[in-house]
């Protein structure tokens, strides 16, 4: 090498010396400020004041307690594990593609660390494998189709309270102990994924529980048809002794007042497994004698428990009104969210912990709201399971009381693991 390269070499050394010394050392990536939290529900259309509306309700109250440190233990660490969260709030109203296109933007730009939503069963079976396609821990706060987890199996996607067929073995059970001399029964359920599943999980019920019970007929309405007429004169003419009804939302609502002056709920003993959503709206025009759900032990049928004081007395002062069914399966989510998530930041050293992580520390799980103990024991650790309670409804001094309350454990009302619904309920059949 001649002098003249030598040289080069040697200045190209140095700038390079020179310029690795001047360039900073990469800083540490900033600790994360707050922790996102995608809430889904419906805020427009015939579902958002039934669930919608005090889902959120609940969302914004609990959110504000979390953050304020002023919960319950052991709900009472700030935030999640001290880190403050904050909501990200959109409406579930629109068509099945609007939702998913929804569910893409709260985590791909909004980036939300955490989805929990859905009423509608065809939403959340939609919506989960997108889910799982992103990677994206959503927690299904409604959602009562038993195919969520029966389909294929989820990483990412939980559901914190009971499936639909705990409400219809309950029912089956509840209709056999008050009205054991029925003979024939009847259904009106909407016609999508969530009315279907509860009338086949009803039909399997009643077969397990009363095999002499002979069908009628069976109503499909449209969902939020909004008119029932044709399906009230059908159900008049069935003479049924029994109705199963999973009808819902402001739905529900209409069939009550358009049925009720026809007589049918003193012809025939209506069950209506989501009734609990109208008693404060509706009052005593809901017939004596009908028989009211809550989707577990929720709104009127919860235990009775200091958390279960505290949620209740505050939503009612901050919002005038007692919290629902649906309100408490949120409640329900969202506390069992915040206890995997600080399980899983105490096991990551504090750091903040992935959706794999926190999703580990949920799986299995056994927490407590409002409602009572609640337990992850089904679909592999993804599927919570609670009591279920039924009762009837009384008018008192010119409100409601629901009387001949009848509370049946997780084990009698939800499948074994591993096993669907529909296989439980026919092999029992079969014993």
């Amino acid at each position: 090498m001649n002098f003249h390269k030598k040289l080069l070499v040697a200045l190209l050394s140095s700038v390079t010396t020179v310029a690795l010394a001047q360039t900073p050392p990469t800083a540490p990536p900033a600790p994360p400020t707050e922790l996102k939290i995608g809430i889904v529900s419906f805020l427009s259309g015939p579902g958002a004041a039934p669930f919608g509306v005090p889902a959120r309700n609940t969302a914004e109250f609990l959110a504000d307690a979390f953050n304020s440190g002023k919960a319950p233990a052991p709900y009472n660490v700030k935030g999640f594990g001290g880190l403050p969260i904050k909501l990200v709030v959109i409406d579930e109203a629109g068509s099945t593609t609007n939702v998913v296109t929804e569910y893409r933007n709260l985590v791909q730009r909004e980036k939300v660390d955490l989805v929990i939503g859905y009423v509608s069963s065809g939403n959340c079976l939609a919506v989960a494998p997108v889910a799982e396609e992103l990677k994206t821990l959503t927690m299904m706060y409604d959602c009562g189709s038993p195919r969520l987890f029966e389909e294929s199996p989820k990483k990412y996607v939980f559901r914190a309270v009971n499936h639909a067929t705990a409400d219809g073995v309950a029912a089956a059970l509840y209709l056999k102990a008050i009205k054991p001399n029925a003979k024939t029964y009847s259904g009106l359920n909407q016609n999508y994924a969530f009315g279907q599943d509860s009338w086949a999980d009803f039909q399997g019920a009643v077969k397990m529980v009363s095999p002499n019970l002979e069908e009628k007929i069976s109503q499909m309405p449209k969902l939020f048809a909004g008119q029932y007429s044709a399906e009230i004169s059908a159900l008049l003419e069935s003479k049924s002794d029994l109705i199963h009804s999973s009808i819902w939302g402001g739905d529900m609502e209409a069939f009550i007042l358009q049925a009720g002056p026809r007589g049918l709920f003193k012809q025939s003993t209506v069950l209506l497994t989501g009734g609990e959503v109208a008693m404060f709206r509706l009052n005593t025009k809901i017939p004596e004698g009908t028989v009211i759900g809550a989707r577990g032990p929720y709104g009127v049928y919860a235990p009775k428990s200091a958390l279960n004081d505290w949620y209740r007395s505050n939503v009612i002062d901050r919002y005038n009104a007692p919290p629902n069914l649906a309100a408490y399966q949120m409640a329900h989510t969202l506390m069992a969210a915040k206890l995997a998530f600080e399980k899983a930041l105490a096991a990551n050293g504090g750091n903040k912990p992935s959706s794999e992580q926190i999703a580990d520390a949920m799986k299995g799980m056994t927490y407590e709201g409002p409602g009572g103990i609640h337990k992850f024991n089904l679909s592999n650790g993804h599927q919570a399971t609670a009591e279920m309670v039924y009762g009837r409804v009384k008018h008192v001094n010119g409100q409601i009381q629901l009387v001949d309350q009848k509370r049946f454990t997780a084990e009698q009302v939800m499948p074994p693991d591993g096993v669907k619904a529909a296989d439980w309920m026919a092999s029992a059949v079969k014993k």
